[in-house]
């Protein structure tokens, strides 16, 4: 099975300050009650981080007051949290999926303690979702911009995970990053203002042909101009090859 359908169920974890200030204990597979985060962490307020408000309650609604799903509603499309789920996915941190999530094969899967539904998700989509995430806790993506920036997968993907091969369209991109126009006068070079990629290549390339969402990276001209007569300092990158007659163009 491909990973469609994936990033509807990223939405799931929603307690996206709740792990910031403290230490996660692990729970055992399967053992959490309906209550889910108060079956293990008996004390709220060990975990947020001081700054926060108090939080009253012993149950996950204590949460969910703030942090989306909403308890009468449909999950919202956002909150698939690094932090929960890198805590929760170390080495040594036995926690299954179901320790926190409600799940009927091909129905539904939710968030115990809630009535929220994040999307179907078949036995097969089970089995590649645990895949993904227990690869997240080695995902250089945290280290990337978008990371950073604390932009989810369904911020660039919305309702599904692309299979291999897709891309985001560039209209995705200038949704947060600006139109063609705006982009090619801010990332103008200033010695050389002729010499602009996003002016010469915007409408006509992909973003993501020189750009990585899910990590940090550096893109050459020549990586696509490969007959350019450059070259790149600090002897970075690729260089320039040698057209038939023995000189780069």
């Amino acid at each position: 099975m491909t990973r469609t359908l994936v990033c509807t169920i990223v939405v799931i974890f929603f307690l996206l300050l709740v792990l910031s200030g403290g230490d996660v204990q692990a729970a055992s597979k399967g053992t959490a009650s309906k209550q889910s985060c108060a079956a293990c962490h008996s004390e709220f307020s060990s975990l947020l981080p001081k700054a926060h408000p108090p939080v009253t309650g012993k149950d996950v609604t204590a949460c969910t007051k703030c942090h989306a799903p909403d308890t009468k509603a449909q999950a919202k499309p956002k909150a698939y949290s690094a932090r929960l789920h890198l805590s929760h996915t170390q080495p040594g941190a036995e926690v299954d999926c179901l320790a926190c999530h409600t799940w009927k094969p091909g129905k539904t899967l939710g968030v115990k303690g809630t009535k929220a539904s994040l999307g179907v998700l078949s036995k097969e989509g089970m089995e590649e979702t645990k895949k993904i995430f227990a690869s997240w806790s080695s995902s250089k993506y945290l280290d990337a911009h978008h990371g950073k920036k604390n932009v989810t997968c369904s911020g660039c993907h919305e309702g599904k995970v692309p299979e291999q091969g897709d891309s985001v369209e560039n209209a995705r991109c200038f949704a947060c990053h600006g139109d063609e126009e705006k982009l090619a006068k801010k990332t103008e070079p200033k010695d050389f203002p002729d010499r602009n990629p996003h002016k010469s290549h915007l409408g006509t390339v992909n973003c993501t042909v020189c750009h990585s969402a899910h990590k940090a990276s550096k893109i050459y001209c020549l990586d696509c101009h490969t007959k350019f007569n450059m070259k790149i300092p600090f002897g970075e990158g690729p260089q320039a090859k040698p057209a038939a007659g023995g000189k780069a163009k």
